[in-house]
């Protein structure tokens, strides 16, 4: 029998047939695709750490087997971010933090510009161990060439810890990757319902949930409810207002820390130039400050070619100028992830210095 669209609707309107569009698909069904739609494209990209960490026993928060899981078993244990965000996943790496590697570094920086470029995302976010996750946050906060949102998230507990943080901790960055307001924020760290900048957000204490703080800065915002609030915003260049273009980057120039101490030596400095180092940031005391042997010994690798930039080991704070190159507040971790991408531009001093002003 050949119905006409009039007859269909009486039918509907007795409730003798489901509500079905002339193409098959339901009233119902129909709603729910245009509802899937309007949600935000967020990629997960995933290298490892505590977050897909597991462990024999629930009780366990330490001793576990980090990037043990996947990045579809973490996004399967959230379910609830398809009602805000159409999620995807990808596997760049599975490791603990403190083995991510320059080629790392470089492999996420392009995949998150290709995202981008190509249209597949309208914001990414990062799943990280804790140990460097400052030191990734701050590398893509300066090679990410879009303002659209890039969330850097960890956890302190395995997932198989008794509350554990990562499920939690993932939602949020997942909500704030598709937010409106996290656009032209810069690279954000999301944990412990914070917001930080990967500028200033730093690992404070080995082991609790709140360890990622802002000492001097403070927090950007925080996420209450379900809804991110910003109270505050950064003003250094950032993403696509930096000086830095990976996609042609093979590899990164060697970029060795070097720790100030009473009685240091001049062994580590040598060392560092021997074995073609382009560049060496100092931990030094206080206000940057050097014992002779190192300033010494810093002054002869400056010789040699290599920059040397005076950072401190206190936590923070500004290096204040002086002769030579200075990190401005960046700790130590942070400086060199600068000074490895101001090499792949420049070898001029002074421009290296700019840097460090601006970002």
């Amino acid at each position: 029998m050949k119905w006409t669209k009039k007859v269909l609707t009486f039918l509907l309107v007795v409730g003798f047939v489901t509500p079905v569009s002339l193409s098959g698909v339901t009233a119902e069904e129909s709603s729910e695709t245009e509802a899937k739609e309007d949600l935000p494209d967020v990629s997960i990209l995933a290298t490892g750490g505590t977050i897909a960490g597991s462990a024999e026993e629930n009780t366990d928060t330490t001793g576990y087997d980090a990037g043990s899981l996947a990045v579809q078993t973490l996004i399967d244990a959230v379910p609830e971010m398809e009602e805000i965000a159409d999620v995807s996943g990808e596997q760049i790496a599975n490791v603990g933090s403190p083995n991510v590697t320059n080629d790392t570094l470089l492999k996420l920086g392009k995949r998150i510009n290709e995202l981008f470029d190509s249209g597949e995302a309208d914001g990414v976010v990062v799943t990280h161990g804790t140990d460097t996750l400052e030191e990734t946050a701050y590398f893509l906060n300066l090679v990410v060439d879009s303002d659209k949102p890039v969330i850097v998230v960890g956890a302190m507990r395995p997932a198989t810890a008794m509350s554990a943080d990562g499920p939690m901790n993932l939602y949020n960055s997942v909500l704030l990757a598709g937010h409106e307001k996290s656009k032209g924020q810069g690279v954000l760290v999301s944990l412990n319902d914070r917001i930080g900048a990967a500028r200033y957000i730093t690992k404070t204490n080995t082991t609790v949930m709140d360890t990622f703080k802002s000492q001097e800065q403070g927090y950007l915002g925080a996420i209450i409810g379900g809804t991110p609030y910003f109270y505050n915003e950064v003003t250094r260049k950032h993403t696509s207002e930096t000086a830095f273009d990976i996609s042609e980057l093979d590899s990164l120039p060697q970029v060795d820390i070097i720790y100030g101490y009473q009685n240091d030596t001049s062994y580590m400095y040598e060392a560092a130039v021997e074995n073609d180092a382009e560049g060496i940031v100092v931990a030094g005391s206080g206000n940057g400050s050097m014992s002779s042997v190192s300033a010494e010994a810093a002054s002869e690798a400056t010789e040699e070619g290599v920059h040397v930039v005076r950072s401190s080991r206190v936590g923070s704070g500004t290096v204040s100028q002086r002769d030579g190159l200075t990190s401005d507040s960046l700790n130590p971790q942070k400086a060199r992830i600068l000074l490895m991408l101001a090499l792949t531009e420049t070898d001029d001093a002074d421009v290296i210095q700019s840097y460090y002003n601006q970002y």
